[in-house]
């Protein structure tokens, strides 16, 4: 038996940060993903974003790697907003997505700020937003790949 305590949020964007994530259909569309995300034994802890990226704090499986975790819901979650959303039938997610590890003293921290993007994104913008959080977690990047 394995023991594993992992917690990690995820981030990406709609592609070409389009503002495709409708408010009518925003929690219908977390509830599925976490619907995803217990299928394959992890466990969302919170949901949020904007018209234009998503944000979930997830505790994880240990025998789910974080790609194939991003790359289930991705996929779904796309087949299911092309399904239940016939006017967005272009809707993609974007390739990138950024993972950071969530201490278990953090949660809480993170459950907030989830919660907060509507209000957190009158004043940051989302390339902003995902460029702190590379910094803060000491990822070198190169601004040409991200946001692609």
């Amino acid at each position: 038996m394995s023991f594993t305590s992992i917690h990690a949020h995820l981030i990406w964007s709609t592609k070409g940060r389009e503002k495709l994530i409708r408010e009518s259909f925003q929690n219908d569309l977390y509830a599925y993903v976490g619907g995803i995300l217990k299928k394959r034994k992890h466990v969302l802890i919170a949901a949020g974003g904007i018209e234009d990226h998503i944000h979930l704090l997830v505790a994880m499986h240990q025998t789910q790697s974080i790609a194939d975790c991003v790359r289930d819901v991705k996929s779904n979650s796309s087949l299911w907003i092309h399904k239940t959303q016939p006017s967005l039938s272009g809707f993609a997610w974007q390739t990138k997505y950024g993972a950071f590890s969530v201490s278990k003293s953090s949660i809480n921290d993170v459950t907030r700020y989830i919660a907060n993007q509507k209000e957190h994104h009158k004043h940051v913008s989302y390339k902003n937003e995902f460029r702190n959080f590379l910094n803060k977690h000491g990822i070198t990047f190169d601004e040409k790949y991200v946001f692609e």
